[in-house]
């Protein structure tokens, strides 16, 4: 039976094997090589705009009454926005005007060869609020929803802002690639000003994640004083990922 050889006689044959892979490694060939690298960035910043999408809905059974109140309560609504935030932006869309029929059980019980009856009409609109008075908004808000329903609320970047993380992030995605490319350098034994970029590839201009949250409610009947709600902008962050293809000298 061969003796077993004692442990630091062991020692010494794997040092002496690891320095033989690493001179292995240093001698092979990289000269001309191509190299393809990632590099990744993260910024985030405070949201610093809202989005709020206020609406008014009626039914009656005559519809020019419906649409009378639709079209006062938006006028209200308006003016009460105008005068808490006047820097906002607003926008009015989605007016809709549409029939109510009688339910099917109704419609059975008199005559179900006949048409449904029209029971009602009901008249809605919406208004769009843009703004950047953040710390105002619950009370904006609040008093609108005196004649108006808060239907959703989102939060995100001004332009400028958007702009401005944008150049931070191409500036934060590059220098990631330049410190890869050093650390490349160093572990294949060879000078970073021996490899020159051939190709970047920034593959998007970037993603909002953790998109803002959008805070949906339901319409519903309101009273005459409403209580300010609650809101937290939160945050957006901006993430970029650029590939390049590099070439050693």
């Amino acid at each position: 039976m061969t003796p077993i050889r004692s442990l630091p006689a062991f020692l010494i044959s794997c040092a002496l094997l690891c320095s033989s892979f690493a001179a292995n490694a240093q001698s092979i060939q990289t000269s001309g090589a191509q190299l393809v690298v990632p590099a990744n960035a993260e910024i985030t910043l405070p949201n610093d705009q809202a989005h709020v999408t206020l609406t008014v809905q009626e039914q009656d059974k005559d519809q020019a009454t419906a649409a009378s109140r639709v079209n006062q309560k938006m006028k209200q609504g308006i003016d009460i926005v105008k005068r808490q935030d006047p820097q906002a932006q607003l926008r009015t869309r989605g007016y809709f005007t549409y029939a109510v029929y009688a339910d099917d059980a109704q419609h059975n019980n008199n005559n179900s060869n006949k048409p449904r009856a029209i029971v009602g009409w009901r008249v809605g609109q919406t208004l769009e609020v843009t703004t950047t008075n953040l710390q105002g908004l619950p009370k904006t808000v609040a008093a609108a929803q005196s004649v108006m329903a808060l239907n959703g609320l989102d939060f995100g970047l001004t332009p400028a802002s958007s702009k401005k993380l944008d150049d931070a992030l191409i500036d934060a995605t590059y220098r990631n690639l330049n410190e890869r490319i050093v650390s490349i350098a160093r572990t294949m034994g060879r000078n970073p000003a021996d490899i020159s970029v051939d190709t970047l590839d920034f593959e998007g201009s970037g993603n909002f994640v953790a998109a803002p949250k959008a805070m949906m409610m339901r319409a519903a009947a309101v009273p005459e004083a409403v209580a300010e709600p609650s809101f937290e902008p939160g945050e957006s962050t901006l993430s970029m990922r650029l590939v390049a293809r590099l070439r050693i000298k």
